[in-house]
């Protein structure tokens, strides 16, 4: 091999190596996208205090025994699902969670992070409501359905939810070592195995995001008989909730 062959080679590896660094240290810049909140007074909101950040969560209250906690999509703004969701579902009090770093939540995103957030609002909605409904949309069916693997809810719904965001990042960057890079996994078809509770999973016809091989296998992996998949039509990644099968079916599962 001559010299100037060796040296191009050489630099080829140097710029990969330098792409896949970039893509560990910066990836979490690529999977979230902080929002603010439309909602700017603090009368429909929560303060949830982590030891470490301080944690909003929109909120519609409402006594009575039913709750519904809602986990958005990693650009969402979660306000703005409260009016739809106050008219679709009376009959629950509402707990939408603004991830770190979204609406003047404090620290940083992270699957793990997220994670001990979600629980410890279940923990506390659950003082004054013992009948918890979850939904998690997108990326937020992730936290949804590991939440739904260590706590008590009544039922679970996963809008156009996928297996692994591992297995999502690998499609998506096919010449990068993703298993040995990814920090958030997001491994939902793992939880997804201890989860006994009515499931309802809504697809996007025409999503461009998530394969629908991706939450045909997150299928696969419920206890039978407890997960039931939806397709609603005419529908994409982001517009699947102008739909109006997609607060119906919703209804059809939370409004029994």
């Amino acid at each position: 091999m001559s010299r100037t062959l060796m040296s191009l080679v050489a630099l080829i590896v140097a710029v990969y190596l330098a792409l896949c660094a970039a893509l560990f240290f910066f990836q979490r810049s690529l999977i979230w996208f902080p929002q603010p909140s439309a909602v700017s007074t603090t009368d429909s909101r929560l303060k949830l205090s982590m030891p470490d950040a301080d944690i909003w969560v929109n909120t519609r209250e409402r006594d009575g025994p039913r709750a519904l906690i809602y986990f958005g999509g990693n650009a969402e703004d979660v306000s703005r699902n409260l009016p739809e969701f106050a008219q679709a579902f009376p009959g629950y009090a509402l707990y939408l969670l603004n991830y770190r770093g979204f609406a003047g939540s404090g620290g940083s995103p992270s699957e793990e992070a997220i994670a001990e957030d979600a629980l410890a609002l279940f923990d506390q909605v659950s003082a004054s409501h013992p009948q918890i409904a979850v939904v998690g949309r997108s990326l937020g069916s992730g936290v949804a359905v590991r939440l739904a693997s260590q706590r008590p809810v009544q039922q679970l719904i996963l809008v156009t939810p996928y297996n692994s965001l591992e297995e999502i990042a690998a499609r998506q960057y096919p010449w990068v070592p993703v298993k040995w890079l990814l920090k958030d996994r997001f491994e939902s078809g793992k939880y997804a195995a201890h989860i006994r509770v009515p499931t309802l999973l809504l697809a996007a016809s025409d999503d461009e995001v998530i394969p629908r091989v991706s939450t045909e296998q997150l299928l696969g992996n419920f206890p039978k008989g407890v997960a039931v998949l939806k397709v609603v039509p005419d529908s994409g990644h982001n517009s699947i909730s102008e739909r109006v099968e997609y607060l119906q079916w919703m209804g059809d599962v939370l409004n029994r």
